[in-house]
């Protein structure tokens, strides 16, 4: 699948590694040039400002995530930058980024892998929509033989599987809104071990209490569900939003996934 309209940065300079991870809410010291490492970027409040995935060049950190969050991302990351030796330039138009899954990513050239001499691709593990994948980085202007025979998702396949999969995504269901344990990203993309980083005093008291304001929560419905309609408890209070639907390609049931106040009863109004 094409991911190549994402933004993506590169940050050098020796203190890139601590710099970002102060921003983040994973441990970029973690971070490995052959597989990516997902955290998201939050605001003073622990609110997502953004998610992204990281991996390791030699000389770099690079970072993609959504399209639309190419100018203020990069705003975001940037900011606090002041005496640190730390450069970041945003290089999305250099690069196409694509994601390959399950056997198609067998027949990858390992010449392409990155680190190489020969090549500028980078080849890298990435688990991006709930299944085993790589991500490929590609000088933009030039095309890999390996995607000769290969079918490409269209944006709306990918869609309707990451609504399959119960994947939050930027705007849905991560945004200025969301704390990232509210989407279900505790065990994906934070680490609470690693250290101070903006939002962090608020994400880790909500770690200690384990109280959330919501749940983003996921089913099945023989009804079709507009994003952006509120759900009501029977005393007709809204309990929550709807965020993302997709059809099944199997069953025409609708998937839905919403986000709701925590520990209420949503199971009267899926089928309402």
């Amino acid at each position: 699948m094409n991911l190549s309209a994402r933004a993506k940065f590169q940050l050098t300079g020796n203190d890139r590694v601590r710099y970002l991870n102060g921003q983040v809410t994973n441990d970029v010291r973690r971070a490995k040039n052959d597989e990516t490492l997902y955290a998201c970027v939050t605001d003073a409040k622990g609110r997502v400002a953004g998610d992204v995935f990281i991996h390791t060049t030699a000389v770099a950190l690079l970072i993609d995530a959504e399209p639309g969050l190419r100018e203020s991302l990069g705003m975001r990351l940037e900011r606090y930058i002041v005496a640190d030796d730390a450069e970041l330039a945003d290089v999305t138009d250099g690069w196409q980024l694509w994601h390959v899954w399950g056997d198609a990513a067998a027949p990858v050239p390992e010449e392409n892998a990155l680190g190489s001499q020969e090549s500028p691709h980078h080849v890298v593990r990435s688990n991006r929509f709930g299944v085993v994948g790589a991500d490929l980085w590609i000088p933009s202007g030039t095309t890999p033989p390996a995607f000769d025979s290969l079918p490409v998702l269209s944006e709306s396949e990918l869609e309707t599987w990451r609504v399959l999969q119960n994947i939050p995504r930027w705007p849905n269901e991560l945004n200025a809104e969301t704390f990232p344990p509210e989407a279900g990203l505790e065990a994906r993309a934070m680490d609470f071990a690693k250290g101070c980083y903006i939002g962090q005093e608020v994400l880790s008291r909500i770690k200690t209490t384990g109280k959330m304001p919501r749940n983003l929560v996921h089913w099945e419905s023989g009804h079709d569900i507009a994003a952006g309609t509120e759900l009501h408890d029977p005393q007709d209070k809204v309990i929550g939003t709807v965020t993302s639907v997709a059809k099944h390609p199997l069953t025409g049931k609708f998937v839905i996934m919403a986000m709701v106040k925590a520990g209420t009863n949503v199971i009267a109004e899926r089928d309402a």
